[in-house]
């Protein structure tokens, strides 16, 4: 056997530190091309590589030691229940919870404070508080978080995040300043530090809600009836959800049910207050707001600032051969037990599809085939005239499906994965089924507007000017393109910093007009989505409902008047309010079995 690599002593040795941290002895810790998260008791870190530089090094330990110390001083549960509903706030309460279970090591450990401080930097080097010109630029949970780090650890700001934070210090310390020593004193105590944070942020004036109470001999029982009827309900919540799962996708293991531990309600990304990271850590990436129609007016009119940045790109022009490759293996490799499950129910679905195109025949015809069935009644009775018969096809009509997957940050992880995964598999079901496939993905070129935004501030910051970013349309495999070529091209889903913002109104018009320039006869579109577009830089200087309502625009338009056949597929977003054909799902683990069941009925549609 060869010997153990410097690579592996380095995992080993940081998989052991991390248990002793979180308490844990089943930790698993695994190396990750993606964003790096924690879901349960496995954590997932960035690579460093097989040299492993130091500040590489530093960087995985930081993110690990901070899982480590989220599972060991952190309960989900009461968390969920005590972060208010505001968008702005909330970022900020789960961004100084991060503070203090991070401050609960680096207080004991000089090692974990160096290290968390060293993956700081590599976060805050892409965050937009890097960046910050104006108070009104720099996100306000990632300033406060700062702060509140400083004044616990005694860490300072880093220089890169310096100028962003003094642009609003004094604001945070003349209505917060006092808040900041009262949480230093409740640093152990999860409930009382809420209810402090709670209260900071209406001092912030980011939240209007109740200061929250600690908990008190007075209020033990009403507490523990609460508890009690919550998890009754978590339980029926639970059972419900696996029925689900297995009537939707099959025979899922036990051990494939997805990370629902990452399922929190995450923070709203809005310009300026409500910033969110560039990169996108666990907790932080932007979420798709439910807005209902009324927001929008009748004689709303959509605009774009400049298209002269916005691309159409193959795959395989993003990044290289030898990359492609190694991102469709870790593709392979995430996801090789649901790869089995998908490929069973895109079975189903080449079975029902050749029953369509089977030929029938018609008998008792005078001439034709000879009807062998039906000989022995001529050999009974001699009189009888032969019997013949003749075969038919049954109309199918000519079929090109495309299916257009969001590529933006917030499908990060298992969702853009299992999309992935069924898209392939899709495409090779569907090609042994004489249906063509084109599989499309829209994101942005850049975060806060790239520029497209940089052109708008140098011509003197023009009112409403519309859509403000560069889009980026990717073409993973053109209709005529067979599989086994455009299969390794999915894996670039998987390249870290690809999935950034998206502009569905935009993306969905594109892939419709490639359709409509098919020759076939039947054409559908199929979106899959987990939510409603979401751009910081257009909303920032637009209405708050401004891409929205265009999507309501275009979908309206494709189903009223087009004949490309629209459907509609949300991750834990409810896109019925959207399209009139679509389904919402819960668990990313069900969308292999939901495309199966949503392509399968339309190709019984005439």
């Amino acid at each position: 056997m060869s010997e153990e690599s410097p690579l592996d002593r380095f995992k080993s040795a940081l998989t052991g530190a991390s248990r002793a941290i979180a308490h844990e002895p089943e930790l698993e810790l695994t190396w990750t091309a993606d964003s790096p998260a924690q879901s349960g008791k496995n954590l997932r870190v960035p690579m460093p590589g097989r040299g492993l530089p130091r500040d590489k090094a530093m960087e995985a330990r930081g993110f690990a030691d901070s899982f480590s110390l989220r599972l060991r001083h952190h309960n989900d549960a009461l968390h969920m229940r005590n972060a208010p509903i505001e968008p702005s706030a909330r970022a900020c309460f789960d961004a100084v919870e991060t503070v203090r279970y991070e401050a609960l090591g680096s207080r004991d450990y000089a090692g974990i404070r160096q290290n968390i401080g060293a993956a700081e930097d590599v976060r805050l080097a892409s965050d937009p508080i890097a960046r910050a010109t104006s108070p009104g630029e720099v996100p306000v949970q990632v300033a406060l978080a700062l702060m509140l780090r400083e004044r616990l650890t005694g860490q300072a700001v880093p220089d890169v995040a310096k100028a962003g934070v003094d642009m609003v210090r004094g604001w945070i310390e003349e209505r917060a300043g006092a808040d900041f020593d009262r949480l230093a004193e409740s640093l152990d105590d999860q409930q009382a530090f809420q209810a402090l944070s709670l209260e900071m942020l209406r001092h912030l004036e980011l939240v209007q809600a109740e200061p929250l109470e600690p908990d008190t001999p007075d209020n033990d029982d009403e507490q523990d009836d609460d508890d009690g009827a919550e998890d009754q309900e978590g339980e029926e919540d639970s059972e419900s959800g696996e029925d689900t799962r297995r009537e939707m996708s099959g025979d899922f293991e036990e051990g494939e049910q997805g990370d629902e531990t990452d399922s929190e309600p995450e923070p709203d990304g809005e310009m300026g207050e409500a910033d969110v990271e560039d990169e996108g850590q666990e907790g932080m990436l932007p979420v798709r707001p439910n807005r209902p129609w009324t927001d929008f007016p009748a004689d709303f009119q959509y605009k774009v600032y400049t298209e002269r940045f916005d691309e159409v790109v193959g795959a395989e022009e993003l990044c290289d051969d030898e990359e492609l490759t190694r991102l469709r293996a870790y593709l392979d490799s995430q996801l090789t037990g649901l790869q089995g499950v998908v490929t069973r129910l895109a079975n189903r679905l080449q079975r029902r599809l050749m029953a369509q195109q089977n030929r029938s025949w018609d008998f008792d015809q005078e001439e034709g085939i000879l009807d062998a069935a039906r000989l022995a009644r001529v050999i009974v009775s001699p009189g009888q005239s032969l019997s013949y018969k003749v075969e038919h096809d049954v109309e199918f009509k000519d079929t090109v499906v495309t299916l257009l997957i969001d590529n933006s940050g917030s499908m990060r992880g298992r969702p853009i994965s299992i999309a992935a995964i069924s898209a392939d598999v899709m495409a090779r079901t569907l090609e042994r089924c004489g249906v063509k496939v084109e599989i499309l993905g829209f994101t942005t070129r850049a975060w806060k507007g790239g520029q497209s935004r940089e052109a708008w501030l140098a011509e003197g910051k023009p009112a409403t000017p519309g859509r403000l970013n560069d889009l980026r349309h990717i073409v993973y495999k053109k209709a005529d393109e067979p599989w086994r070529r455009a299969r390794r091209n999915l894996g670039l889903m998987m390249r870290e910093g690809l999935l950034k913002e998206n502009i569905d109104g935009e993306a969905l018009l594109w892939a419709h007009n490639r359709l409509l320039a098919r020759h076939e006869d039947r054409r559908i579109l199929m979106v899959i989505s987990d939510g409603a577009p979401v751009d910081d830089s257009t909303l920032s200087v637009n209405n708050a409902g401004y891409l929205e309502a265009h999507l309501r625009k275009v979908i309206e338009w494709i189903e009223r008047l087009s004949p490309v056949q629209l459907i509609a597929i949300g991750i834990g977003h409810d896109v019925t309010r959207y399209y009139k054909r679509a389904v919402t799902i819960m668990d990313a683990e069900q969308l292999g079995g939901t495309i199966v069941e949503q392509l399968a009925d339309l190709f019984e549609v005439e």
